[in-house]
């Protein structure tokens, strides 16, 4: 059942491999915020019956049991905006949540968790299979090989939409995050209503394309193969936040800056 005061009042909700646990730690480090020292609680994409109608408030809520009553309490799970049952719980939960989106190039992304799953051993496949006849195993582990699909923003923010107003959520981009630190961090102590720190979090050095030992790196066949495959979504995401994302459909690291 819905809390009659939820505590949560936001959400790093994703997407994964583009930065959260950096963000997870800016956001850690402000005195008017908190968050549980482990990331990702994982508590929206449990499995759970098909009758779900909320979550446990109160068995959520324990997590958040060391924070002060001024904080402003927060988790970050980069799962939620890819899963959609995540997306109604936590309106169940809070429809009055605020949900911050970490994004960057999709192609990029997609042979970084590649790579993450790949050295940590779940992975057997070669990127050009993985994204291509191994794609058809997604039903089998979304959470594992769903290195294509998490990429396709668009439709994961339409599904938002449907669900929480625009205004609720904030949208930030990887290559702005290194290139403008301050900057994005201003926007999201704006987007939570909380003063900027007295020190503001250092910057992170983010490095995520650096190959891993015995991986090949990225090869560009594969990027315009998965280039052509996002193009359209990336037509959708451009729409839905405004951004110009030319450099993504061109093979470029990363969008352009933006003050939107």
């Amino acid at each position: 059942m819905r809390a009659a005061s939820p505590r949560v009042r936001f959400l790093v909700a994703g997407a994964q491999k583009c930065g959260t646990t950096a963000l997870h730690r800016f956001l850690s480090a402000h005195p008017g915020l908190f968050l549980p020292a482990g990331k990702e609680l994982h508590f929206f994409d449990r499995p759970l019956p098909d009758d779900w109608s909320g979550p446990e408030g109160p068995l959520y809520e324990t997590a958040f049991a060391e924070a002060r009553p001024d904080q402003l309490c927060g988790e970050a799970t980069p799962v939620y905006l890819f899963h959609s049952p995540s997306l109604q719980r936590i309106r169940a939960y809070n429809p009055a949540m605020r949900l911050i989106l970490l994004l960057r190039d999709p192609v990029l992304r997609a042979y970084s968790h590649w790579r993450m799953e790949r050295t940590r051993g779940a992975e057997t496949l070669p990127f050009p299979e993985a994204i291509r006849a191994g794609r058809a195993r997604v039903a089998e582990d979304w959470r594992t090989f769903s290195y294509v699909e998490r990429g396709f923003y668009g439709a994961q923010l339409t599904r938002l939409e449907r669900l929480f107003p625009r205004e609720q959520r904030l949208v930030l981009w990887t290559d702005e995050m290194q290139r403008d630190h301050a900057g994005t961090l201003a926007r999201i102590w704006r987007f939570l209503g909380c003063a900027a720190p007295p020190v503001p979090p250092p910057p992170a050095e983010i490095r995520p394309l650096d190959p891993a030992p015995g991986l090949a790196p990225l090869a560009e066949e594969d990027a315009r193969y998965l280039r052509s495959l996002y193009a359209p979504d990336i037509a959708l995401t451009e729409a839905l936040t405004g951004r110009d994302l030319s450099l993504w459909r061109e093979g470029a690291l990363s969008p352009p800056s933006s003050g939107r």
